[in-house]
């Protein structure tokens, strides 16, 4: 994705002419808690219901965290290779700024700081049908989906809120303030690194780390 420069207008950048699908554009935190808390709660209820035949409490928990630990792995690849993907054509160069670009152009519009659930509900079916691909047909484990999956879904909550907060609070926790300044050197000095918002763990890893 191309870096665009930075909009320092208040007034977002309209991306659609439809009013209607103008509006699905612009999204509240709130909204991503109403819609996926539940589903964190409702898979982990689901896990529980489950514990005498499958699983311990001991290994619900070991499973939720696992959810969590791969929503981090999951968050850097969404965010480098899909919402950083570089454009080839002008088809491309289009669908990458409506994707990820419009929010480097204003990153302080606070109604485009958290994920659209006309992106974030695919790709939740998506990674549900990995998670039961692999875990139930592949493995023949499948009461470590809900547990898998409640844990992930709780990292993609706690992902969202924070970015969120990074671009709109002060921070006075000492880990939750390197982690904006880190968000915000993506921002403002190497928007082809530093793609983790929850952890720099991954970038690390595959060596997009930046000190």
């Amino acid at each position: 994705m191309s870096h665009p420069q930075i909009n320092t207008s208040k007034e977002p950048i309209r991306l659609f002419k439809s009013d209607f699908l103008e509006f699905f554009t612009h999204i509240s935190p709130v909204t991503v808690v109403i819609i996926w808390l539940p589903v964190a709660v409702i898979f982990l209820l689901l896990a529980i219901r489950d514990r005498g035949s499958f699983l311990s409490p001991g290994l619900i928990a070991l499973g939720v965290l696992g959810g969590l630990f791969l929503w981090t792995l999951a968050e850097y690849m969404l965010h480098r290779f899909l919402f950083h993907f570089k454009p080839r054509n002008a088809w491309q160069e289009r669908v990458s700024f409506l994707f990820h670009g419009v929010h480097h152009a204003q990153p302080m519009i606070k109604t485009r700081l958290v994920m659209p659930p006309v992106v974030s509900i695919p790709l939740a079916v998506l990674f549900y049908g990995l998670f039961w691909l692999i875990l139930a047909a592949g493995l023949s484990s499948p009461h470590w989906v809900a547990p898998l999956f409640s844990g992930f879904i709780f990292g993609y909550l706690l992902y969202d809120l924070s970015h969120y907060s990074y671009h709109h609070f002060p921070i006075q926790w000492r880990t939750f303030r390197f982690l904006k300044r880190y968000h915000m050197f993506h921002h403002t000095k190497t928007p082809y690194a530093r793609f983790g918002v929850s952890s720099p763990l991954w970038d690390v890893v595959f060596r997009t780390y930046v000190r």
